[in-house]
């Protein structure tokens, strides 16, 4: 099972998701008494995997430290209808303030880790693995790739910063796949460096240049297959490009590493949770 890291830069996000909502101060929860205390319940209203605890439970620690949440499951787990997640107790003005960010948190990266496990589940039994890609909201890249790991998949890079993806316009830019190439291994040797082919003599000099993997993008499955062949293991392969739930199997059987899948962090879809008082 994949321990979960929590992102280092889980505090400033929540800091800014607040200041988005709450701004200059929450009017509608001064009509509570100050002193009022109330418990609650978050439900979810659907079977999901459950991702985002932590920043949950951040948004009332910034708001009041001496907020209590009690929960009953844990990060990964698989969650049924009507299921009570977690119990609350607090000022009520605080547990209104911070009902909505808390859920946006827990409704999106279980959202995430939910769709993650359906694509990796579906590919149960081949040896190829799920990765994400760069496609995430802005600002919730950290987030939303913890949600992936949440969900059974793995994380590709995290950016721009930790490895190499050379893709048609750097090619073209830098004259070809081999001078792209060996300046990525001058420069930062230490890097994974990828290579974005699209025929069958671009992977021959993908490889006579030694790249670590190469992205066959929107490659049919007998492509793909072609290009297993071809490459008999000298480099990792990753599919990627109008993946569907319907069609990764069919690719997955194809020998790839990896499937490369935007849909996962792009085209998210909450899951349904409330918090009510009790």
């Amino acid at each position: 099972m994949t321990i979960l890291q929590i992102p280092n830069d889980l505090v400033s996000t929540v800091q800014r998701a607040l200041m988005e909502d709450v701004g200059s101060g929450d009017i509608t929860s001064q009509l509570i008494p100050l002193s009022r205390v109330m418990q609650g319940q978050v439900r979810s209203r659907e079977t999901a995997v459950l991702c985002g605890s932590p920043w949950f439970n951040e948004v009332f620690r910034q708001l009041d430290a001496n907020v209590e949440i009690i929960w009953y499951c844990q990060e990964s787990d698989m969650l049924i209808a009507n299921q009570v997640l977690c119990a609350l107790r607090g000022p009520a003005r605080v547990l209104l303030t911070g009902e909505r960010t808390a859920l946006n948190f827990l409704q999106l990266l279980s959202g995430t880790a939910t769709i993650v496990q359906r694509y990796v589940n579906a590919i149960r039994g081949t040896s190829a693995q799920i990765l994400d890609t760069r496609k995430t909201l802005p600002g919730l890249r950290s987030a939303q790739k913890y949600a992936v790991l949440g969900g059974g998949g793995r994380n590709h890079r995290q950016g721009l910063y930790d490895a190499f993806l050379i893709k048609e316009n750097h090619i073209l830019a830098a004259g070809s796949i081999s001078a792209a190439v060996i300046t990525a291994r001058r420069l930062y040797p230490h890097l994974p460096i990828e290579v974005e082919v699209e025929t069958l003599s671009q992977i021959e000099e993908a490889l006579q240049v030694t790249a670590d993997s190469l992205l066959l993008d929107n490659f049919s499955v007998a492509q793909l297959k072609e290009a297993v062949a071809l490459v008999q293991g000298r480099a990792k392969l990753e599919a990627s490009g109008g993946i569907t739930l319907e069609n990764i199997r069919a690719i997955a059987e194809t020998g790839v590493d990896f499937i490369s899948v935007g849909t996962l962090t792009k085209h998210v879809q909450a899951i349904d949770l409330s918090m009510r008082f009790i």
